[in-house]
């Protein structure tokens, strides 16, 4: 014989286990912008920091021109590092600011996240000495027509030396050493904003509110 405890007439319902809801849309706009502003602001403070403090020991040192190499390399070192921390930043406040997701939409916007600030930096870069270049070469026109207008003889441009086998050479490998650590520099930069937006994602979990004659499983 069995018996059953239940009350007659009484309906239970079971917990049902409800798939993630994920977003039609998967790339996050909204928190990959806020993600590229932090990464910014960030770097800029992250560098501004370390170059004070180079400059500084410098300026204290009793052999500045010893010193000055040593510096400079740790500036370069510090700007790497602090770079993949401000990725690693705004990748983790990136997946944090969105919505409940799934890790594959985190490191897709995490990834869009890389290649947008990459994007920005490069053509900020670009934007800074463009417009430079630009304020000097209006003063020199305006410079080489006043002159001309005064009757001034305007040296000649002298010619370029001939650059030789050898310091072809140097240059070529001093640009290739640039070329690959801007390539492995960037995916390191990659790699950062990935892991911070693998550890940031808000992942959604159901959760079973019971309540009076009723289970409910609710998505949260």
């Amino acid at each position: 014989m069995v018996y059953n405890s239940e009350p007659q007439g009484r309906v239970i319902e079971r917990p049902i286990a409800i798939a993630p809801a994920e977003y039609h849309d998967r790339v996050r706009w909204g928190p990959i912008i806020a993600g590229l502003v932090i990464a910014i602001s960030t770097q800029l403070v992250l560098s501004g920091i370390g170059a004070a403090i180079g400059l500084t020991g410098i300026a204290n040192s009793g052999a500045p021109r010893t010193d000055a190499a040593n510096a400079g390399t740790a500036i370069g070192i510090w700007s790497i590092i602090s770079l993949l921390l401000s990725l690693f930043l705004s990748g983790w406040l990136m997946a944090r600011s969105c919505g409940p997701m799934n890790r594959s939409t985190a490191l897709l916007n995490g990834a869009i996240l890389w290649a947008t600030t990459l994007a920005v930096s490069a053509w900020l870069l670009s934007s800074g000495v463009s417009g430079a270049f630009g304020v000097v070469a209006s003063n020199a026109g305006e410079i080489l027509n006043q002159a001309q207008q005064s009757g001034v003889d305007i040296p000649a441009t002298p010619t370029p030396p001939e650059v030789t086998a050898e310091q072809a050479r140097d240059i070529a490998g001093n640009a290739a050493r640039v070329g690959w650590s801007f390539a492995f520099g960037s995916l390191l930069g990659l790699i950062a904003t990935l892991i911070g937006a693998s550890i940031g994602v808000r992942r959604p979990h159901a959760v079973t509110v019971a309540q009076p004659g009723v289970d409910r499983t609710v998505v949260r």
